[in-house]
């Protein structure tokens, strides 16, 4: 009996310290996601490469000042980042010269590039100033949700649209999506009567998104086998994780209201290629994102491009 209990408590102690050294990982991860987004890489200031002065960094808990940011996320974009930007600008100053109400900023998130895109993106930021085009360095990189998590912190537009460096969408494109947040903010700020003083279509929490699944047929006809294999093999999986209804994820061109931007983007927990999937909310907590901090629904559109 002796040598029984002896072989027991020998395959006890080892559960045990498993068991506690799991209940301890869990605890730590807990306090990890929920503390875990003070963010050393976070500007204080951007920099200047005009007049070498450091410029304060806005939070998007703060007013807005522009009426729309466009955020770019950029991995080793030293070539493409140039032309894409070019075609930004000029479609941006276009829109000012018929409305001189319109203002707008850009910004670059480096994401810990190897190649010369901090310099690139430094270079566009003396041929257009600091309070156009602003530069986000972060020291290593840290995965494109991360990226443009990163730069909706720290933008200050009533609208925040986030957008590839690749050109894959006409920037006028946003349009589109402009149009329709601010036909259902309307809606949604005069659902209870008369619209509040002050109240900005911006203050509504909407994100419109962008969607090309309509070209897919046209797509598949060009691609290669093993593309179009690879592609369905991609959708099988979405269609098992996230559910019915997503056709699109890969569309990297998505706009936020502030008030959206600020719910969301203050709440994810995961990092790299979330903000793909940010689809449905009712999966919200599959991304890692707090439900408790939704006490309004995000009103989501799809906009076809």
């Amino acid at each position: 009996m002796d040598f029984i209990w002896t072989i027991v408590e020998l395959l006890l102690l080892p559960a045990l310290v498993f068991v506690f050294g799991f209940l301890i990982a869990i605890l730590f991860e807990s306090f990890r996601r929920k503390h875990g987004h003070t963010v050393f890489d976070s500007p204080v200031y951007f920099e200047d490469p005009t007049s070498l002065k450091q410029v304060p960094c806005p939070s998007i808990f703060d007013p807005a000042e522009k009426y729309i940011s466009l955020i770019i996320p950029a991995f080793n974009e030293e070539h493409r980042l140039p032309g894409a930007l070019v075609e930004i600008m000029n479609y941006l100053q276009q829109r000012v010269a018929k409305d001189k109400s319109f203002s707008f900023e850009v910004l670059i998130v480096d994401d810990g590039s190897a190649d010369g895109t901090n310099k690139v993106a430094f270079e566009l930021v003396r041929r257009y100033s600091i309070d156009n085009v602003r530069v986000i360095l972060l020291r290593k990189n840290r995965g494109k949700g991360e990226a443009i998590r990163e730069g909706m912190l720290h933008s200050r537009g009533e609208l925040l649209l986030m957008l590839d460096a690749d050109g894959a969408t006409k920037v006028d494109d946003l349009e589109k999506l402009e149009c329709q947040i601010r036909a259902l903010a309307e809606k949604e700020l005069h659902l209870d009567g008369a619209v509040p003083s002050g109240a900005k279509f911006s203050d509504a929490a909407i994100a419109a998104f962008g969607s090309r699944a309509h070209l897919e047929k046209k797509a598949i006809a060009t691609r290669k086998w093993y593309r179009n294999f690879l592609m369905k093999g991609f959708h099988v999986v979405v269609l098992l994780t996230a559910g019915s209804g997503i056709r699109d994820t890969q569309c990297g061109f998505k706009m936020f209201t502030r008030a959206a931007a600020r719910k969301l983007f203050t709440n994810i927990r995961l990092k790299r290629y979330v903000t793909s999937k940010l689809r449905n909310p009712t999966r919200f907590a599959r991304l890692g994102i707090s439900p408790h901090a939704f006490p309004r629904a995000i009103l989501f559109i799809k906009v076809v491009l």
